[in-house]
């Protein structure tokens, strides 16, 4: 255990009454309709969102396991960063003002706006589904190792009454406000994060006399980190949290992963489902050159946090350490400033486990409910009201599957995870959206085709790769990142799709289609209708 367990209780108790105080009063006066459940009335500034984006985005991988990756991996653990961080670009520039102009609610409302509705709304809700689960897995699993180091925690079953009661929190979260509280929650974790991860910077920074190479010159040579460079074989590391560690014997590996963090992101459906949240095309373009910003400070604060729980804690206590890489920033902050600082850190690291997973939750509800019980089931005849009480019981299966999802995961590093989410994202999501939106000739079994060409050959061949074990005995792929392979099958599959389909592209659609992405004409009108 490090620091005081009591008070480390009573810092995750104040963030959590806090933040739920604010969930209660903002969403106190909000409309029962389905647009203020999922978009929280679209009534959000760029500025908002864009804090709420850098909330939602701004894991628990990035600030434990990118902090930790850099602590033992150097300049290695930064490359997880700059994958993070790049992927913001095409985003903004490709994906965040058509998908805001097309869409009401979800993904799956661009994918099927001049496609047959049914069939592709389904396979989308699954691919969502899909995604936010495997993102799950990785947030229940940090909640699990944090608490496990902060209230020396080492009993199993206590780790998994921990995850439960995230879990249940989670559920409250987005029951009482939606998306307008779980984005208030976002854009508050997000401010403390930063504030935070700037205080933690400043503080070390000062030590070394605000001079980064002599920060540089500490880590190195600390004698704390003897035990832990003897004994790492990088292979190993590769596998477990740095990839890129492994570039030298393993490019693919290295080069595939790379694709996952800069694509995966434009088709995380939590994140994409963001853009819904703004009146405008306009702010939502604003919401994301605010995530850029805010995301790319933030990594600079953690190049900094890295190599300083390098310098000033040492490679050996932090392997040594419950969450081992993922300890590092925790560890970091009780060097600098004690017990105080370490709990505020560590409830600042549990909100954002919190706001992270609460996003997820109401992402995957909304597309269940909006995607599938409204769009395939009811065939867009559902009541208003009926399909919100879906997506409010829809989120509480999400969260008790997620509970147990977390248990099965816990001690599994959260950064490793966080990258196979992308890889499915980038895989089934992005190939279609992107062909859906600037292909005239792309159609309803490409996009079909697509979808589950991504989803099915990405999850299978995670299945059959060292990325489950490294003595996998049915790992028959070689590579740990299957998005090599998976995203050109994707590709390939919506372009022979559509060119054997017999059903032309509807005509009329899609030159509305065009006409909204690009300009937004007819877009405020949908999202209020």
């Amino acid at each position: 255990m490090v620091g005081n367990s009591l008070l480390n209780i009573a810092i995750f108790g104040i963030f959590v009454i806090v933040t739920l105080g604010v969930v209660i009063g903002v969403t106190r006066n909000s409309e029962k309709k389905a647009g203020s459940f999922y978009t929280g009335g679209a009534s959000f500034s760029g500025r908002q969102n864009g804090l709420a984006i850098t909330g939602d985005y701004l894991s628990a991988a990035s600030f434990l396991g990118v902090t930790g990756a850099i602590a033992i991996y150097g300049y290695d653990g930064l490359l997880y960063a700059l994958g993070f961080f790049v992927a913001w670009l095409i985003a903004l520039y490709l994906v965040a003002e058509p998908l805001r102009n097309t869409g009401q609610y979800t993904m799956a409302d661009v994918l099927s706006f001049r496609m047959n509705q049914r069939p592709v709304r389904t396979a989308a809700a699954l691919s969502t589904l899909m995604v936010s689960f495997l993102y799950l897995l990785a947030q229940m699993a940090g909640a699990g190792g944090l608490v496990a180091l902060l209230l020396g925690v080492t009993d199993t079953t206590q780790q998994s009454l921990v995850i439960a009661v995230v879990g249940v929190i989670m559920i409250a979260y987005v029951l009482i406000g939606g998306m307008k509280g779980t984005t208030w929650v976002q854009m508050i974790k997000a401010t403390l994060l930063i504030v935070g991860a700037a205080f933690m910077t400043f503080m070390v920074m000062a030590k070394f006399g605000f001079n980064f190479n002599a920060l540089l010159n500490a880590a190195v040579s600390n004698p704390g980190n003897a035990d832990t460079v003897a004994a790492m074989k990088w292979e190993d590391a590769a596998r477990i949290l740095s990839p890129m560690a492994h570039y030298g014997s393993d490019p693919l590996s290295f080069i595939s992963l790379s694709i996952a963090l800069v694509l995966g992101t434009s088709g995380l459906p939590h994140v994409l489902m963001r853009f819904y949240t703004v009146p405008t095309a306009k702010e939502a373009r604003r919401s994301a050159v605010w995530a850029i910003a805010l995301i790319g400070l933030f990594y600079l604060f953690s190049l900094v946090l890295g190599f300083g729980a390098t310098a000033l804690v040492g490679m050996d206590e932090i392997m040594a350490a419950p969450g081992k890489a993922n300890s590092a920033a925790p560890l970091l902050a009780y060097a600098l400033g004690g017990e105080l600082l370490l709990g505020v850190i560590s409830g600042i690291a549990f909100a954002t486990i919190l706001a992270v997973v609460a996003g997820l939750t109401i992402t995957a509800s909304a597309s269940f409910a909006h995607d599938f019980y409204n769009s395939v089931l009811k065939k867009g005849k559902a009541d208003p009201a009926q399909e919100v009480k879906v997506a409010r019981i829809t989120a509480v299966v999400i969260g008790f599957v997620a509970i147990g999802g977390g248990i099965l995961a816990n001690g599994q590093n959260i950064a490793f995870l966080i990258s196979l989410a992308f890889a499915v994202a980038a895989s089934s999501n992005l190939p279609s959206i992107l062909m859906t939106v600037y292909w005239k000739r792309f159609n309803t079994r490409g996009s079909i085709w697509s979808i589950y060409a991504g989803l099915v050959s990405s999850t299978v061949l995670i299945i059959f790769s060292p990325a489950i074990a490294k003595d996998n005995p049915l790992a028959w792929f070689p590579l740990t990142n299957p998005t090599i392979v998976a995203l050109p099958l994707a590709i390939i599959a919506g372009v022979v799709g559509t060119v054997t389909s017999k059903q032309p592209a509807d005509a009329d659609l899609q030159a509305e289609m065009e006409v909204r992405s690009m300009t937004g004409a007819g877009a405020a009108e949908a999202i209020a209708h």
